[in-house]
Parts: structure tokens; sequence; C-alpha cells
């Protein structure tokens, strides 16, 4: 490590980083490939297929399966800065991503987790982006930008399966208070506000349908309110346990689990959450199979 001659550590710049992961024996390390590959072949296929019917099936082409279109996009997108470099990482002998790449996979996650953020208290009320489109840049410009210009000198070796601010600001060697405040403050402030907005919204659905007469209306609007909450909750509880809880930045362990969870497994979930529950999805999907044997057994017939 680097030295002045009064002693301190030198902020010498790392041109590349390492990805340490999850440790284990190689068994451990296939387990750990398998679930990673399986969780993400899963976020793969279930928002492809809710990208592919929304897109085909005419019925569906309403807000709220715009929404879900564009979320399924999101929850694709964002994984996929995070799977293939961790899966490729599992059996590689260096682990190395460069200073570039560790920035611009921060960069990246940061932008497209904040926009689905933003994306699920669009769904709850659909005026609030006009309110928070802003934030959804700045976050990720503001963490990207504050964190790479830290002096990193202690290690290039990063505690993490991908670049997170967390694992990241434990590497640098200077005071991180600020750096710290202004994560929290961030997200803290974009966790609670579109909190508030989606339980101010839910109070005022909550209200419309106990005034409903028909009661296989309330039964439906109360499934598609559940699995949206369903969805909120999940995703804005990793988060709150990951970014803004005290001690988050020095958990590592736990931070790696709960990142798991919010990058890999809640993608996955998602498409389920929405289409199991969604009787529209499921008729939709009904009517492209139905067609797609149809289409099959024609070309069948003129063979």
């Amino acid at each position: 490590m680097p030295r002045h001659g009064d002693g301190n550590v030198s902020a010498a710049p790392f041109q590349e980083f390492v990805l340490e992961g999850f440790q284990g024996s190689l068994g451990t390390q296939a387990l750990l490939f398998a679930v990673f590959l399986a969780l993400y072949l899963g976020t793969v296929l279930g928002n492809l297929t809710m990208i592919v019917v929304i897109t085909l099936d005419a019925r569906l082409h309403s807000p709220l399966y715009f929404f879900l279109k564009n979320l399924s996009f999101l929850d694709l997108c964002y994984s996929s800065v995070i799977a293939p470099n961790a899966l490729a990482n599992f059996f590689s002998s260096s682990k190395v991503i460069t200073f570039q790449g560790c920035a611009t996979q921060l960069f990246f996650f940061s932008l497209l987790v904040t926009t689905e953020g933003f994306l699920l208290g669009v769904m709850a009320y659909d005026r609030f982006m006009a309110i928070c489109s802003p934030l959804r840049c700045l976050n990720s410009i503001v963490q990207t930008s504050f964190t790479f210009s830290l002096p990193f000198c202690s290690s290039n070796h990063i505690d993490h399966f991908f670049c997170d601010v967390p694992p990241l600001l434990r590497l640098a060697c200077t005071n991180t208070a600020i750096n710290k405040l202004v994560m929290f403050g961030i997200c803290g402030l974009i966790i609670v506000s579109v909190t508030l907005v989606v339980l101010v919204s839910y109070g005022y659905i909550t209200v419309t349908i106990l005034r409903m007469q028909s009661g296989a209306g309330r039964h439906k609007v109360f499934s598609t309110c559940g699995s949206h909450m369903m969805a909120v909750s999940l995703f804005y509880g990793t988060g709150f346990v990951t970014y803004t809880q005290p001690g988050a930045v020095e958990s590592m362990e736990q931070g790696k689990v709960v990142s798991v969870f919010y990058s890999l497994v809640i993608p996955m979930l998602n498409p389920l959450i929405y289409s199991l529950r969604n009787k529209d999805v499921k008729e939709a999907l009904g009517r492209l199979s139905q067609k797609h044997t149809l289409v099959r057994l024609d070309k069948q017939s003129n063979i």
C-alpha cells in the first residue's frame, strides 16, 4: 500500500477493482451460480413474456398495462446490469472490473432502480412523475459522481458481487460522512415521498372501493391493488434495509444477501405477482397460445 514520507496512506488511484462476491468452497460457488442463473433466467423469461403479451394483445393497450410493460422492461434492464457479470465471476480467477466499468455499472443500476421506484409511485398516482422526474436522474448522477470522486487506496477488493455505493465507501481512505449523509438523504427522500404518495392514493382508492355496490368489482380492484402493494412493499422494504438504515455501509454480509433479493429476486417475482393474480393477462396468454397453435396447425395442413 503506497505511503507518504509522513506515514499517511497515499491516495494512489486504482485502475480496476476486484469484486469478491460470496466466499465459500467450489461446491458453494457452484450452488450459488445455479441459484443466480435460475433467478436471472426466470427474470428474463417472465419479463419478456409480459412485454410480448402486452405488446401483441390489443385488449391490454391501456394505461395500467403500459405501466406494467415499462415495469417489466426496467426489471429486465437493471437485473441485466448486474447478473451476467456476477455469473461470470463465480468461476473467474480474477473477478476484475475496470474503474470505468464499475462507475458505469453503478450509474445505470442507480438510474434504473430509481426510475422503477418512481414508476411504482406513478402506478398509484399518475401525476407524481411531473414532481419526481428531476430526482430520478439526480440520484444516479450524485451517487456516482460523489462515490467515484473519493480517493480509493485502502484496497481495490470490493466485498460485493457488483459495484454499489456502500461497499465502495468502505474502500475510501478519507472521511465518507458526507457521502453517507447524501446517500441516506436522497434514498430516504425518495422512499418516504413515494411511500406517502402510494399510501394517500390507496387511502382514496380504499374509500372508493368501500362505496362500490358490486362485490365482483370490489374483488377485482382489491386484487389489482394488492398486487401493486406487494410489489411496492418488496421493492422499498429491501431498499430501506440496504441504503437508509443505520450501519448499512458496515454490514456487508447482510447487504449482499439483501442485494440478491432486490437485484434478482424482485425482478423475477414482479411478472408473477402481476400475471398470476391478473385475469386479463392470463386470458391474453391463452389467446396468444391458441393463436400460435392455430397458425402451427395451418402450416402443417399446407405441407
